[in-house]
């Protein structure tokens, strides 16, 4: 499946604020069609889940962590992203302890 202009933007947005050592994004928008405000409306990218590694969460909270990811991307969130599932957010000594 092709990655479209949504996808390609968040990605972009996240690299250059971030620097991720691991950017996962799935576009998960198929599974929220049938909720009743997504329902005949066409809309497609707009649910996404982020997995992102970055250095850049050091010394943050996992609440200021979601916050500075949802801060960059508050244009998209204006222009049609309706929800982003950020499933991890974690510094890479974090993730290598794991």
């Amino acid at each position: 499946m092709m990655n479209g202009a949504r996808y390609i933007a968040i990605q972009k947005k996240l690299t250059d604020a971030l620097q991720p050592t691991v950017l996962n994004l799935y576009d998960d928008s198929h599974l929220h069609a049938h909720h009743s405000a997504m329902r005949g409306t066409g809309a497609v990218e707009t649910h996404f889940r982020l997995e992102i590694v970055s250095d850049q969460f050091e010394g943050k909270s996992l609440l200021q962590r979601h916050r500075a990811v949802n801060s960059i991307l508050s244009d998209e969130f204006s222009q049609g992203l309706h929800a982003l599932q950020i499933t991890k957010a974690k510094t890479q000594t974090e993730l290598d302890k794991t």
